[in-house]
């Protein structure tokens, strides 16, 4: 049985004009469990009437804005240890950094040439600091490799 959403939408309208200005503020805290067609038909309802929908943050809060998060892959590690290394490292900078497939290489190390390694990935307006950190890390580690040959071949 499919339900005709225009209809639908008559039928919560005409409910909603029926509640009181307090049952529809109580609605409307709750407005997150509601179908779409039903925080339309409320939505609805509540600008006929001039009310303000209460400031309620519902469980999905601030989901919006985490779900569609423009995250972007700097770095691709075949070495799980390499990965949290460097993941460890954004994060004692301050840049929250995310490793992908990290659980697939742990749990069979042979993924990690199929999914192509362990990616670690940090939100698209911390990509320049998240590589100048790396990089620099990577230089001094260069530099340290190169003395410490320098000095066991005198």
């Amino acid at each position: 049985m499919t339900i005709d959403p225009e209809k639908e939408r008559a039928r919560l309208s005409e409910f909603y004009a029926s509640k009181t200005d307090e049952e529809l503020a109580d609605i409307a805290t709750h407005a997150h469990e509601l179908t779409d067609v039903a925080r339309e038909a409320l939505r609805s309802e509540m600008g006929t009437r001039q009310l303000s929908p209460p400031a309620v943050e519902g469980p999905q809060g601030n989901q919006e804005k985490l779900d569609f998060r423009d995250l972007v892959t700097i770095r691709s590690f075949w070495g799980l240890l390499e990965a949290e290394m460097a993941k460890g490292l954004l994060d004692s900078a301050g840049i929250e950094s995310f490793l992908f497939d990290d659980n697939m290489v742990r749990m069979d190390w042979f993924n990690a040439n199929a999914l192509g390694g362990v990616k670690l990935r940090v939100d698209a307006e911390n990509v320049d600091a998240a590589n100048r950190i790396l990089e620099e890390t990577a230089e001094g580690a260069d530099a340290d490799t190169d003395s410490e040959g320098a000095e066991s071949t005198s």
